[in-house]
Order: structure tokens, then sequence, then C-alpha cells
């Protein structure tokens, strides 16, 4: 009997039939562009060569940072994915298991919808055959997302902007009809806090259990941003495995480092078990529009998304920990300071020096007297935010939420 080491499991190759079918294709259009080297790599990156697959991966990158994200062709973006399944081919086939996950990581959050599918088969695949090799580790007890941080909460309470929760309270509702939410808040462009209503999530219990998320997507690579917030200057993005992040939050104790943010990223379209834990509330189902993004916000307590506003329909899901957040109706933005450059016309200038506190009434003296609403998220809650409304957010404990934006036919009630 065949025994389970690298060795034996290594014969059993990465599948890729999408690949198979339309690298001819790919390649063709790929000359077109004048990628005659990476053609040329990329026959020998089949043929088994690994300095040819990096070679081609290389190439590929570099079309990828040739400019603005949105002018990239997508024929490069689906050639950088055909580059990453022939590196991740040849490291599975040499039982390297951990750097073709990684691989094929960057694949899906760098790479093309053509060959998806195949990256998706080999992830199941390699985490699979990871799972066979992986040293049982002793039995720890279960250690709770955020646990340590909850002793902090009056602290990060006390250093609420100012004037928080003095105002006007965002409204709460408990198990929210579809009908409601259609009447009362959703054609009226009005915010609101549904509670009740996400306790048939797996994601209620499984995401505040540690080892659960290092089980599903601990070998996984995520992007993450680290820094205070993304209009700050010692902003930065880094690539690091999902068990890193996880050690990084459960060390987040250390007010001297910077914080690290897994923030508006597609962790479900790139990790389908935790897809598994969630469901999309009716409720993005108002207006008969189509949902548009769903993306993880996780980190640490005092992360801070500055004040922005966002184009669609949003409903913000806290499934672990709490927040803060402030929301100014569409109707006050010039009286927010937006930017005018394009890339950052959606925030505010006055978040990026004073995070709406001790505002600076001489140089942004329209906002001392702005009307707004807030409230605390409770884990277990969703909050509606309309279209266009701004919204400041600060953690107040390690927390884990979900944002789900639609569109609805005919373009927004509240527009």
């Amino acid at each position: 009997m065949a025994s389970n080491t690298a060795g034996d499991i290594a014969y059993d190759v990465l599948e890729t039939p999408t690949l198979d079918s339309e690298s001819p294709n790919l390649l063709h259009q790929i000359s077109e562009q004048g990628g005659y080297a990476y053609v040329s790599m990329s026959v020998l990156a089949a043929a088994g060569d690994l300095r040819a697959a990096e070679a081609t991966r290389e190439m590929a990158w570099e079309q990828l940072h040739s400019g603005p994200w949105h002018s990239v062709l997508p024929v490069w973006r689906d050639a950088y994915s055909m580059a990453c399944l022939y590196v991740a081919k040849l490291h599975h086939r040499a039982g390297d298991f951990g750097e073709a996950l990684k691989v094929l990581d960057m694949g899906l959050i760098m790479g093309g919808t053509l060959l998806r599918q195949d990256l998706h088969a080999a992830v199941e695949k390699v985490t699979a055959k990871a799972s066979e090799l992986r040293v049982s580790e002793e039995e720890q007890g279960e250690v709770i997302v955020g646990g340590e941080n909850a002793y902090h909460e009056a602290e990060v309470l006390g250093v609420l902007p100012m004037k928080s929760l003095s105002s006007k309270i965002i409204g709460k509702r408990s198990a929210l009809s579809l009908e409601g939410f259609l009447c009362d808040y959703f054609m009226s462009g009005s915010p609101v806090i549904i509670s009740d209503c996400m306790g048939h999530w797996p994601a209620r219990t499984r995401w505040n259990d540690m080892d659960y998320l290092k089980r599903v997507a601990g070998d996984r690579t995520v992007p993450v941003e680290v820094g205070k917030n993304y209009l700050s200057s010692d902003w930065k993005q880094e690539l690091i495995t999902f068990s890193q992040f996880l050690e990084r939050i459960q060390s987040s104790d250390c007010t001297s480092t910077l914080p690290t943010y897994l923030a508006q990223h597609p962790l479900f379209d790139q990790i389908h078990e935790l897809r598994k834990d969630i469901f999309i509330p009716d409720y993005c189902y108002a207006g008969g529009g189509e949902l548009r993004s769903l993306n993880a916000w996780f980190g640490p307590a005092r992360t801070v998304t500055p004040l922005h506003h966002d184009p669609h329909h949003n409903i913000l899901a806290q499934v672990v920990g709490k927040k803060y957040i402030r929301l100014y109706p569409a109707s006050l933005s010039e009286e927010l300071y937006p930017y005018t450059e394009t890339m950052l016309c959606n925030s505010s200038k006055f978040s990026l020096k004073v995070d709406l506190d001790n505002i600076d009434e001489k140089e942004f003296p329209k906002v001392k007297d702005l009307e707004f609403q807030d409230c605390i998220l409770e884990e277990g809650e969703m909050l509606y935010i309309p279209p266009k409304w701004w919204h400041y957010v600060r953690s107040l404990t390690t927390s884990f939420s979900v944002s789900f934006w639609w569109s609805n036919c005919g373009g927004s009630p509240a527009s």
C-alpha cells in the first residue's frame, strides 16, 4: 500500500480543463497585444519548465501594473491567471502545496474571469492535499475572536468623535419585513438598523471561533491594509496569509503598532467556505436590481474608515464585534468638503486630518453645526446606508463585517 507522503501525493496532477481548451485562443489574443515573449515562455511553462512559468507570471504582473487598474486590458488579467495555474501545477507536482496555494490565490485576487473555475477547483484540491499532510497540532482551548479586545471597550468608547451619540440616533427595527423596509426606508432613502435578522447565519457562531477561521482559511493569501486609514501617509498594502492576519489581530493590544485591516475585499469570491456561512439579505433585492459587490471588513479595534460615500445601496452586516458609525445625508455633500480629485471625490478632506474630532473650525467652518445620525452597530445587527450618504466607521472591538452593495432598476429612489 502506498504511504501518504508528499512524494506519493505529488503524482496526482491538477486538472485545468478550461485552461486546456482556452489556451490557444488566449495566447492568440496575447500575441495580438504584443506579448510574443509571454507566448514563447508559456509554451515552455506548459511543458513543465518552472522558470518559464515564473517568467510568464512576471510578464503578466508587469502588464497589470502598467497603468491605472481600470485601463488594464482584460486579456492580461487572464494571462496572469494562466501563468498562476502553470506555476501552481508545477509546485503541486513537487509536493509544495503551500506555495501552490499562494500562487492560486494571487490568480484569484489579480487575475481575470476566464480561468476562475480552474483556479477554484485547483484551490479545493490543493487545500485537501495540504490538510492530508498537515501535522496534527496539540489540542487547544477555543480562542474567541476579539475576546481580549472586549475588555478595552469602555476605553474605546471614551475616545469617540466629539458629540457622538448626542444627536439623532439611527432608528432600530426588529425582524423588519421586506414590505416595511421598502415603504419606510428604501423608498424614502432613510437609514435603519435591522436586528434579529442574522440568527440563522452559520457565521454568527463560526466566525467567533479563531480555530475555525484558521482551519478553513489559514493558508490562504489575502490583501490587507496597514496604517491608520487609506487617506493617511503611513498607509500601505500587503499580501499575507490569513493565519498571519489573525495573529496580528490577536496581538493588536499593542497600540504602538499600526493596525492591519482586511478592508473592502471580495473575500467570499476567493474563499468559498466562508461564503457558505452567510446569506444575502432579502432587503438586497429591493428595487428589483442586482447585487454589485459582497465585501469583507475584518480587523482589530480602532480601525477607521474615513468619512466617504458610495454610489450604491448598502447593507452592512455586523457579524462579529461592534462598530461606531456616523452618517450625514447626501444633501450635505458640499458642507463636508469632498476632495476635488477624481480618485478621492467620494472622501472628505477634514476626515483625513481629524477623524471628526477636534475639527479646525477656521479651516472647515461649515462642519461644526451639521446634523448627523449615528449609532453603535451591535453584533448580529445590519445597517442600511442609502446611496451617497456619507459615513464614518470606527471599530470598537475586533470586528468582522460584511457589506452588500446593490443597485435597483431605473436608479435609486433616494438619488
